[in-house]
């Protein structure tokens, strides 16, 4: 080893330094040989190891399920409120886990599949048999009262005018939510006033809308005295511009809106007409109600008195118009009267009824801000891609409701018509238009 090391010392650098190279090549050829050999021979495998709780783990997996039983609604419905009361317990130990599991229940068809996770979180848990003595206390109360198969509690929505009208509107989603972006209201208000409006014309023009409504399930769009599927009025579409632009007003919505509803033309009547008689493209009918909403909003709460957090107020007074919001405390739900059914309603009622009942909260969810100031203004290409969203349909001719209809009328002697040519037998009141 000694005359090895020697011999080394004497020998060149470069000899020296590919010596050392071919060493360590050498080695590196070694290792990886080695290294395939054990690999061969099975000494790198992870033979793994039984789970202590596999046993348990196999008794929730083997849960009973629903698969291939006809089960009627009924039934279906009394597994759901056990289920619910199992996460009641559940919820006095562990409330994230307890919300989380709900909160995956609610996207599932199948109620068993709480017991399962529900089972599988046992694994961890301490308190089992006090949550089990909870469940089973709350499913003796539960089974004490017998399961009721009712339609809807709301009347107005027990009938099949809702379903009708829930599919109609689910079209518009994306522009409601849309709508709701850009003027800083939160969808679910928009939606409220629509039904409101969408009820009132589906039972005071009811066969026309059991021919039109129910089969097609679109929603309809006013084109006389009150304008798109909100029944906004020209006059108070002009006053929501206006309130864009006057940074005096009660009604501002901030500098970063005052673009929001500019127009194209110079003929803003006809182009405002049209905005809100499209009936291929309801956009500017849900900005203009954003904007109503949010503005009559700001008005009472400069006055002093925050309705932010009352939609029945503000589905009240986007119904009476800007002429009737009158700050002042202890406001009252009202707006015109709605016969459905053999019940009467008011607009505001309605709306209140479908904000919280819980219908569509999967599209239009309850937002803890249901009004947020915009954190940039409008630039001119967003205000561009707004105004593009004009559709090239046909629309009625603007005027055509102060006209006499003349087929009608022919041989009608006692037909009131003014100077102006308007049949007043055929005018609609305006206490039963909205906005």
């Amino acid at each position: 080893m000694k005359k090895i090391w020697l011999e080394f010392k004497q020998r060149p650098v470069w000899r020296k330094i590919c010596d050392i190279l071919l060493v360590l090549f050498a080695l590196a050829g070694a290792a990886i040989i080695g290294a395939w050999g054990l690999y061969q021979l099975g000494v790198t495998n992870n033979r793994g190891a039984v789970d202590k709780n596999y046993r348990y783990l196999m008794s929730v997996s083997e849960i009973k399920d629903l698969k291939g039983k006809k089960l009627t609604q009924q039934q279906i419905d009394e597994m759901w409120a056990l289920q619910y009361g199992r996460l009641a317990a559940m919820a006095r130990f562990y409330p994230e886990n307890a919300r989380l599991i709900l909160r995956a229940a609610q996207f599932s068809d199948d109620p068993l599949v709480v017991d399962r996770m529900v089972a599988a979180a046992g694994i961890y848990m301490e308190e089992n048999d006090s949550i089990e003595r909870m469940a089973d206390a709350v499913a003796k109360v539960l089974n004490s009262v017998p399961q009721q198969q009712r339609g809807n509690i709301i009347p107005w929505m027990d009938g099949p005018e809702w379903p009708a009208l829930r599919d109609a509107i689910t079209r518009d989603t994306a522009l409601i939510r849309e709508a709701g972006r850009l003027t800083g209201v939160e969808p679910r208000l928009i939606v409220g006033c629509l039904i409101g409006e969408q009820i009132r014309l589906f039972n005071s023009k009811r066969e026309m809308f059991k021919k039109y409504l129910g089969p097609v399930k679109v929603l309809s769009v006013q084109s006389q005295f009150s304008y798109g599927v909100n029944g906004i009025k020209d006059f108070t579409a002009e006053a929501v511009e206006q309130h864009l632009k006057d940074p005096t007003s009660e009604y501002y919505m901030g500098a970063a809106y005052e673009h929001l509803l500019d127009f194209e033309t110079d003929d803003h009547v006809t182009e405002r007409y049209n905005r809100l008689v499209d009936y291929r493209n309801h956009l500017y009918s849900y900005i203009y109600t954003g904007c109503i909403l949010h503005q009559t909003m700001l008005q009472w709460r400069r006055a002093g008195y925050d309705i932010s957090d009352r939609p029945d107020i503000l589905f009240t007074l986007f119904n009476v118009g800007f002429s009737q919001s009158v700050p002042k405390p202890n406001p009252v739900a009202g707006g015109s009267h709605i016969k459905v059914g053999d019940r009467d309603y008011t607009f505001g009622a309605i709306g209140f009824d479908f904000y919280y009942s819980g219908e569509m909260a999967d599209a239009f969810p309850f937002q803890r801000q249901r009004f947020k100031q915009a954190e940039r203004a409008l630039t001119p290409e967003d205000v561009a891609r707004i105004q593009q969203n004009m559709s090239d349909c046909t629309r009625p001719e603007r005027g055509l409701e102060y006209r006499r209809d003349s087929s009608q009328n022919a041989g009608n002697t006692n037909a009131e018509v003014d100077q102006y040519g308007i049949d007043h037998e055929k005018v609609v009141p305006m206490e039963h238009t909205a906005q």
